[in-house]
């Protein structure tokens, strides 16, 4: 635990230094509160731009910045530093990915607070949003694994991110993008955010969001043992 919390330490100081990964932690929070406030169309949904940013945000902030902060520290030598020191990778993993979840589940508390939600569709709120940053972890780490440097990851991750961050938002406006939009999780999560409860989801829904749960899972476990950490 000592160690695990010196990597969470040591990443928000980078943080504070490292202004790409800042602003993937503020961008979308900021844009919530501004547009809530600036923007009052007539008829608009309530919490639109909430429902909106949110899934753009889980889709985007956890995947570019897990995959930044690995390959720039492979890259630089800092994780071959850490396990001379006496850091095991898995403290590591926790550690920095537990800094970039508690980051963005921050942001997700600001959102949700600038909308317009009862307390206890604010839990579910922050526990869709916990699941998705979750995912997005996952896949961002796998990138930045597998990266050799750090320009490389960006190269890979901003492909994916912006399918993950935007297809939701497409497909609302065309039902063949909706379609396609279906197999990933951050469109099933964006219908249980724009309204929707655990009870109203279909089976088939939980099946895809179970398989992109294993698909993450799997490919993390697969470049790890092939790449490894170092």
């Amino acid at each position: 635990m000592r160690n695990i919390a010196a990597v969470f330490y040591k990443q928000i100081k980078d943080t504070l230094k490292n202004k790409t990964v800042l602003i993937q932690f503020l961008m979308f929070p900021v844009m919530t509160v501004v547009m809530n406030n600036a923007m009052k169309i007539e008829n608009m949904p309530e919490n639109f731009f909430t429902e909106l940013f949110s899934v753009m945000y889980l889709g985007m902030a956890p995947l570019v910045s897990s995959a930044s902060i690995v390959s720039e520290e492979k890259e630089k030598g800092t994780l071959r530093a850490l396990f001379m020191a006496g850091v095991k990778p898995s403290e590591y993993l926790l550690g920095a990915g537990g800094y970039i979840w508690a980051g963005c589940m921050a942001g997700s508390l600001i959102m949700v607070f600038f909308g317009n939600y009862t307390a206890g569709r604010i839990l579910f709120f922050l526990l869709i949003m916990a699941l998705g940053i979750f995912f997005s972890l996952i896949f961002g780490t796998c990138i930045g694994i597998a990266s050799r440097s750090q320009m490389a990851a960006v190269s890979l991750s901003v492909p994916l991110m912006m399918v993950l961050s935007f297809l939701p938002m497409l497909a609302m406006f065309n039902h063949t993008v909706e379609i396609v939009a279906n197999f990933i999780y951050t469109q099933q999560l964006q219908v249980l955010l724009s309204g929707g409860t655990c009870g109203m989801i279909k089976t088939e829904s939980w099946l895809i969001l179970a398989g992109n749960g294993f698909l993450a899972l799997f490919l993390f476990a697969f470049i790890y043992k092939k790449n490894g950490l170092e």
